[in-house]
């Protein structure tokens, strides 16, 4: 009865749902064992029940088992295993029935999800591991948070595609010497690793290769939704966007040849042009590389040779309202391409055809480049040195993007707001192509640098999640009303440091925490990042999942002294030292010949250059550059942890006094620290008084002071410490 049961749901979800099951074969596993799926919908129990054996048993909340006579249908019989999550006896029943040889089916979730991504674990789960040394089976129910039968307010529908992934038989780890909190604590987090670290892997080998294939996906399912908006308040739906992509990329292809994997370069503000002409690059199959206007026509001219650049696309309303000189592109040979052109060869009829087309169709995209393909060509910053081209693949970019959007729970809901330029991954990578695949509104502003009219436009757009950076985000506290963010759900900053002054006054002004991540261009950019379920104050967030990472010795970087600068971390034991990571989202390679042999020569390892400690819990906190230590005495200071002690130090001066610091060659003490700050008033003594305050030793106290009219910054925000030294 049982097995004529079991074929017959297995037939009507196949038929309904085109369900499909993955690595059954370890279900034969015996007990102890537990099966820890996900849990999105009221029909999870199907999807799981026929694939399983009569033995295994789904635990059921008793109360939540009576709350209909549906319900106590469903929950209450031979494949259930009913406790009262009341009790404290429930964990001792479960533990005896798993040490028995029992196998169970647990939702440690303990409810459905409400986001649509996953929630958090309860640490009962991590107590039943190291109580019973069960063996572990995670599974990925994937589509399911698309099905009716949610409680989610996301994108839905009543027959989704489902599929379900069982990993392999897991062993927990055992923990030894450690009291039973703290392991069910580890052992609860080491799970949600477990299911965090599978799902990315389902979603990297069954969802689209490519960003472009993604976003046409979520066009397909949604394709009237608003996705996009720029300052000219002109709404753009995914079936305009994806259009206009198509069109586009119809005239590149008469325009620019089938030739594929060409180079064309984009000079664009923060408009919604700028995502459309990158997509239809893409659908064209070409490479675009994006230039930094900040920089200058110098830096982006020998950008535009590194990259062997011969078309650029750009406009003519931009190149008059920046003034830039354009007249070394030409005289280089560049031919330059003007959208206003590009718009006015498309005629009415062709604009209806292609909409048409949409409607009554979407192409999904498929197979427009290769997934390890270069897909964009970015710049590094050039902080500390002239910038290098970066060439990241179509895997990097959905790698990253995925990687965020699984220990996030953005949702349909959310309203995104980027001001952070899109020649700047942060800005490209975080700020637009996530939100254009996850399916969430994005209004695109063209500067962060306009302080009083971003919290005004925040205000007015109803927007609930926001990116910047520590310098944007302190021109942003300074203009803005208390109000501006009260529709706020998650400011997440990185490119810099967030300084404690800065967190400190959103805390209090906007009541808003901020959540800092880090990265690297090169990383595509993303490497860690605080999150409302796993967050560590003063860290940089924890590593994302399918992150390696391993640790260099730095000499002269020791535990001491990071005590000594205020850099310990208390809470965990740490390790110090030079970072290394590797990852599905680290860059394919440099287009500098001698930086890119340097990068192939470590084997997939990217070095970030940055001093970090890292704890057992992988979440990381940055010490600093190694380009930004000095060696005073014979030992190392972190020029990052001296600016981060002295910002916001001085607040009878003004908000707007900043402060950075250098280090200059010393004949006695190797190198000395210099203070540079726009505030002729700060003396020398204000600042050794605030170090001391701050408890750093008196090796990190500059021993001189220079003023300068305004301290020179990038196009992030982040301070231009190549041009400030020329400066001094």
């Amino acid at each position: 009865m049982f097995q004529t049961m079991k074929i017959l749901l297995r037939l009507l979800v196949r038929w309904l749902f085109r369900f499909r099951a993955y690595n059954e074969e370890v279900l034969k596993a015996q007990g102890p064992v537990l099966l820890i799926p996900n849990h999105q919908s009221l029909l999870d129990w199907l999807f799981l029940g026929v694939c399983l054996d009569e033995d295994w048993k789904f635990v059921v909340s008793s109360v939540a088992a009576q709350t209909t006579w549906l319900h106590r249908k469903i929950a209450i019989n031979s494949r259930t295993f009913l406790i009262d999550s009341t009790s404290p006896y429930a964990l001792k029943r479960m533990a005896e029935y798993l040490q028995s040889g029992g196998r169970l089916v647990l939702f440690a979730e303990g409810r459905l999800s409400r986001t649509g991504s996953m929630m958090k674990l309860f640490d009962g789960t991590g107590f039943l591991l190291h109580k019973t040394r069960a063996k572990v089976i995670t599974c990925y129910l994937r589509g399911v948070d698309h099905q009716r039968l949610t409680l989610h307010k996301n994108f839905k529908r009543w027959f989704p595609r489902v599929t379900v992934h069982f990993s392999e038989v897991l062993a927990p780890p055992r923990l030894e010497q450690v009291s039973t909190s703290q392991a069910r604590n580890a052992l609860t987090n080491w799970l949600r690793d477990q299911m965090v670290s599978q799902q990315f892997a389902i979603e990297m080998q069954h969802g689209p290769a490519t960003v472009l294939g993604a976003i046409a996906e979520t066009a397909r399912q949604r394709p009237r939704f608003v996705v996009m908006e720029d300052a000219t308040r002109q709404g753009l739906t995914y079936r305009r966007l994806m259009a206009g992509v198509d069109l586009m990329a119809r005239q590149w292809r008469s325009a620019l040849g089938t030739a594929r994997d060409e180079r064309i370069g984009i000079l664009l503000p923060n408009i919604s042009a700028t995502p459309v002409v990158l997509l239809s690059l893409w659908a064209a199959n070409k490479v675009p590389a994006v230039l930094n206007y900040s920089t200058g026509t110098t830096t982006m001219l020998a950008c535009t040779q590194l990259a062997g650049l011969k078309r650029i696309v750009t406009s003519r309303t931009f190149l008059e309202r920046t003034k830039l000189n354009i007249d070394p592109f030409v005289k280089g040979g560049i031919e330059l391409i003007y959208l206003e052109e590009v718009r006015h060869n498309s005629s009415d009829a062709q604009r209806f055809f292609a909409l048409l087309r949409h409607t009554l169709r979407a192409p999904r995209f498929a197979g427009h480049a290769r997934a390890d393909a270069t897909a964009v060509i970015l710049f590094t910053s050039g902080s500390e040195g002239v910038p290098k081209g970066v060439e990241l693949t179509h895997t990097n970019l959905i790698s990253n993007i995925r990687q965020l959007l699984l220990i996030t729970d953005i949702q349909d809901s959310d309203r995104i707001f980027n001001a952070m330029p899109l020649f700047h991954s942060f800005g490209l990578t975080i700020g637009t192509l996530l939100p254009l695949v996850r399916g969430s509104y994005i209004f695109i502003y063209p500067s962060p640098l306009h302080y009083r009219v971003v919290p005004t436009i925040f205000y007015d757009r109803d927007c609930t999640i926001m990116i910047g950076t520590n310098t944007f985000l302190n021109g942003y506290a300074r203009k803005a009303h208390p109000y501006d963010f009260r529709s706020l759900r998650y400011m997440f900053s990185g490119a810099e440091k967030v300084q404690e002054a800065t967190a400190n006054l959103w805390s209090r002004r906007f009541g808003v925490r901020i959540l800092e991540g880090y990265g690297a261009t090169e990383c595509s950019p993303c490497i860690s990042l605080n999150t409302p379920m796993e967050a560590k104050h003063g860290s940089a967030g924890k590593l994302l999942p399918h992150i390696e990472y391993k640790l260099e010795p730095v000499e002269g970087v020791s535990e001491t002294r990071n005590a000594e600068c205020g850099m310990r971390n208390e809470q965990n034991p740490v390790a110090s030292g030079r970072l290394l990571v590797r990852g599905p989202n680290v860059m394919r390679g440099y287009l500098n010949s001698e930086a890119n042999a340097q990068f192939k020569a470590l084997g997939g390892w990217y070095d970030t250059g940055d001093i970090v400690s890292v704890d057992a819990d992988r979440f990381v906190t940055i010490l600093g550059r190694l380009r930004r230590f000095a060696k005073v005495s014979g030992e190392m200071v972190s020029l990052t942890a001296v600016e981060d002690a002295l910002a916001g130090a001085f607040p009878q001066y003004g908000l707007r006094c900043q402060i950075a610091v250098l280090s200059r060659p010393d004949e006695e003490k190797g190198e000395r620290l210099v203070a540079v700050t726009n505030e002729s008033r700060l003396q020398p003594d204000e600042i050794r008084a605030t170090i001391k305050a701050k408890g750093l030793a008196n090796i990190c106290a500059p021993r001189e002071v220079k003023y300068v009219r305004e301290i020179p910054k990038l196009g992030t925000g982040k301070v231009n410490h190549r041009e400030l030294a020329k400066l001094i």
